[in-house]
């Protein structure tokens, strides 16, 4: 028994041993990674976000336009004469759509829109067609039977005046009584002749105009008719010219594509990007965008292009922040155009975009981490020499900032604050003044 707790007792006192070993070693470790170089060199003072890529230039491939009837642009017409109501603004459903990044040449196929509502609209308009073109015909003969039966009652009616007048003509002889009756006769028939001339001009001016009238809604109803076959043949959307199809991006970011609805008012489709020449859009916060400014010099990175590199200029900032669906800060956009053709590049490939806001050739820097403030706003850092070193700084970006006056390149410092920080001895008085 005394044997196995002497025994435990000894594997105790390794194990604390061993640990303590360690604990050393991992200090000594750790000690040495707690110090930097000052280091001198060219710098940059850079604003870095991400972007995607665009086409500076497009062209947009459009759904159905829809055309004016004659009806339409006189201003008037309804459903029997072929009016505007049949072409009333409706969105589209894309049916199909060719899949987005297809290479297309000019005439090809790009999408097909349902027209399943403006068929049912044709074939109305065909029957309607139908029924105006029977009208007209009916009109026209009912007319020509109508004015043929009002002029054989006026040729009826000139032998009737004309027998009258003879009756008269031979009636002279006859007693004044005979004579008066041949003359009220002949009056009376004269009336009824004059009658069924002006009753007859009255019918024909009738008859012209009704048949005016059915030939203006016929043409209303073709015109109608042209117009939906003109309209549903634009229902195949063919590509306007060469190009890459991008699908068109909505104002919540989805993209259309087959099952979208497009609105009448944006009858875009999807747009052909103009490759030779593109920019990257991105956003900055409203504490980096007075940095920006208009021809500063780009350096961009591709994601999907590991290890390759291109230049380019800030094109545009915007004046106005908008705050973006993923923060409550406002961010402001700004536009890098890329330099030369890229074959490579392609719209929606994400960039990393370094903007260089100013840059130095030669100069001493250190990590920003590495400076100290006092309550009294004075900089310092801690030197491994074991002093408190007070600098004069410069600009800095995002990971080092310049010193002025105070170090040399090649000296170590303390990457973070030592644990007897109070008794390394403060140096360099003389540069408060230029501190102020």
């Amino acid at each position: 028994m005394k044997r196995t707790l002497i025994i435990t007792g000894i594997v105790a006192v390794v194990i604390v041993l061993i640990m303590i070993v360690f604990g050393r070693l991992t200090s000594k470790k750790d000690t040495a990674t707690v110090y930097t170089e000052v280091k001198q060199g060219p710098f940059e003072i850079t604003v870095t976000n991400s972007g995607e890529l665009e086409a500076e230039k497009s062209i947009d491939i459009l759904g159905p336009q829809i055309q004016q009837s004659n009806s339409q642009n006189r201003g008037g017409g309804g459903r029997d004469g072929g009016g505007g109501d049949h072409m009333r603004l409706q969105s589209f459903k894309i049916q199909d759509i060719v899949p987005e990044g297809t290479i297309v040449k000019e005439g090809d196929y790009i999408a097909q829109l349902d027209r399943t509502e403006y068929d049912n609209t044709l074939k109305t308009a065909r029957e309607n067609l139908n029924t105006l073109q029977a009208n007209l015909e009916m009109a026209i003969l009912d007319t020509t039977v109508t004015l043929t039966s009002l002029r054989d009652a006026i040729k009826n009616q000139a032998i009737a005046v004309e027998e009258v007048a003879i009756t008269l003509e031979q009636s002279k002889y006859e007693p004044p009584a005979t004579i008066r009756q041949a003359e009220i006769n002949l009056n009376k028939q004269q009336r009824a002749l004059e009658q069924k001339i002006k009753n007859y001009k009255l019918r024909k001016a009738r008859a012209l105009t009704n048949i005016r009238t059915y030939k203006r809604q016929l043409a209303d109803g073709q015109a109608l008719v042209d117009n939906l076959q003109s309209f549903l043949a634009q229902f195949t959307v063919k590509a306007p010219s060469q190009g890459m199809v991008i699908y068109k991006e909505e104002f919540n970011g989805t993209r259309r594509k087959s099952g979208s609805q497009v609105n009448p008012f944006d009858r875009v489709i999807a747009t052909l990007p103009d490759l030779t020449s593109m920019i990257s859009k991105t956003f900055v916060s409203e504490i980096e965008v007075n940095k920006i400014q208009k021809g500063q010099k780009v350096i961009m990175t591709i994601d999907a292009m590991p290890g390759k590199s291109w230049t380019g200029s800030v094109e545009n900032v915007a004046n106005i922040g908008e705050v973006l669906g993923n923060s409550d800060a406002k961010m402001f956009e700004v536009i890098i155009k890329v330099d030369g053709i890229n074959s490579e590049l392609r719209p929606a490939m994400t960039t990393y975009n370094k903007i260089i806001i100013n840059s130095y050739d030669n100069v001493v820097y250190i990590p920003t981490e590495c400076i100290h403030t006092g309550t009294d706003g004075i900089p310092y850092v801690y030197k491994k020499n074991k002093t408190k070193q007070i600098v004069v700084l410069g600009e800095m970006n995002d990971k080092n900032t310049i010193i002025k006056q105070g170090l040399e390149a090649g000296t170590s410092l303390y990457l973070i604050a030592p644990d007897e920080a109070d008794k390394f001895r403060l140096v360099g008085k003389d540069l408060v003044a230029g501190i102020n």
